[in-house]
């Protein structure tokens, strides 16, 4: 600082009061700034060459990079007669990027080894017997995110003041080392989530931790290059960690529901109305805990309770437990699975379910049950093959073991309509292809 502040002061008395006492042909200001910059440049090669510590490789490349090429050869003073002199670096490039390197190791290994500090902090507070804070309703243990991804902003940060390559080139070790973080990360979460379920709080912690990933998410979305592999790597990483937090979080819910969904068969579809009541009901108690996730991960959980309910509504309709010889016994059927249906579909998307793709499933199958002309009926199972391409001929064959008043070449007819009109569709959203027909 001393050094660089002498030749700044000195050289601006060069051109302010002596250059003009020597005739233009000494070039005097060359020789001054030359002298300077030579003896400058020396100092710092021999501290370059010496032993230092971090903060000073840090502070001797911004001077290379930075201080000395910005602050003092551009000074408005000095500028115009530097540019004509035409001065080196601080530094040969070689001993320059030997620098480089010393500090992009230590830099690196000193935000991963915070990383990994914070990350054991964070599993200590998932042994502590505390509810994890809220924030606007949502259990949050943000502390995590938002030290890391500060961690690697500041890291990022102070890389690209000494240069835009040396920011850029830490930026890309960090990426690297982001999906390393979040793997660890995931491993204590598995962890946790198999050996603590008779933690007190053990729900709100598992919650509180898919909240996390809404941060790095957002983080990663906004800073990372779209075809970047290490993208890839975190957002895939943070679907497992959410995917495997709400399985958990619903292993309850659907537990519960499975004897309830029995009911329909076992009661040949009678009392269908009460006991979709009763579904709505067990999962509607459900559905309030959730609101403590964040609300992208809020939705996608009742879209995944949406795809259940469904599901296993469809599962009942395909068990083979019920047929029907009249065409009035098929109405009264249709109608009480319309109604089901509608009362499903107001619970859901009250609920905030934007899974509207699944909401004329259980219609369409319920309009195949009410027709008994052929040809309408061939025209639906089509429009219902277009809207869930991942049907086939097992589950529609299943299903219209309800239609008892079909003769085995109508049937043979409309399972070869199916064949058709799937046979060049590829698959959308999965429904069926998740059902097993025994």
């Amino acid at each position: 600082l001393h050094m660089g502040k002498t030749m700044k002061e000195d050289l601006t008395v060069v051109v302010k009061y002596i250059k003009q006492l020597y005739p233009p042909e000494f070039n005097v200001f060359s020789t001054y700034a030359e002298l300077y910059h030579n003896y400058f440049a020396s100092q710092a090669k021999e501290n370059a060459e010496s032993h230092l510590e971090d903060k000073d490789i840090y502070l001797l490349l911004s001077w290379v990079h930075n201080i000395y090429p910005k602050d003092m050869r551009k000074d408005h003073v000095l500028a115009e007669e530097l540019e004509k002199v035409k001065l080196g670096s601080l530094l040969p490039s070689s001993l320059s990027k030997e620098l480089e390197k010393k500090y992009l190791d230590s830099e690196e290994a000193t935000i991963k080894n915070s990383l990994s500090k914070c990350l054991d902090k964070e599993i200590q507070r998932w042994k502590e017997d505390k509810e994890p804070e809220k924030l606007n309703g949502h259990f949050q243990s943000e502390l995590l995110a938002i030290f890391v991804i500060q961690s690697i902003y500041s890291g990022q940060k102070r890389a690209k003041d000494i240069s835009v390559a040396v920011g850029e080139e830490l930026s890309r070790r960090l990426w690297q080392e982001l999906p390393v973080f979040l793997r660890s990360y995931k491993d204590a979460f598995e962890d946790f989530k198999e050996k603590s379920k008779k933690h007190r709080h053990y729900k709100p912690i598992l919650i509180a931790s898919v909240n996390n990933c809404w941060n790095f998410r957002d983080y990663a979305e906004k800073n990372m290059a779209e075809k970047d592999d290490n993208k890839a790597s975190i957002l895939s990483t943070l679907g497992d960690i959410e995917n495997s937090g709400f399985d958990v979080l619903l292993q309850q819910l659907f537990a519960q529901l499975k004897p309830i969904y029995k009911r329909f068969t076992e009661n040949k579809w009678d009392s269908s109305n009460e006991i979709m009541n009763e579904i709505i009901k067990t999962t509607s108690k459900h559905i309030s805990e959730f609101r403590t996730l964040k609300d992208p991960f809020y939705h996608a959980i009742v879209e995944k309770i949406h795809a259940r309910l469904v599901k296993e509504y469809i599962v009942r309709l395909l068990k083979r437990k019920v047929s029907l010889k009249t065409p009035a016994q098929q109405q009264n059927l249709a109608q009480s699975i319309s109604k089901n249906a509608a009362d499903l579909e107001a619970f859901c998307t009250s609920n905030g379910s934007q899974a509207t793709w699944l909401n004329s499933a259980l219609p369409k199958l319920a309009e195949i049950i009410r027709l008994q002309d052929l040809g309408a009926i061939k025209i639906e199972v089509a429009t219902l093959a277009t809207t869930y391409p991942d049907i086939r001929k097992k589950h529609l064959e299943a299903f219209l073991c309800i239609k008892a008043n079909l003769s085995r070449g109508e049937l043979k007819s409309i399972l070869g309509y199916l064949a058709d009109s799937t046979a060049s569709t590829s698959p959308g959203a999965p429904l069926f292809s998740n059902i097993n027909v025994s």
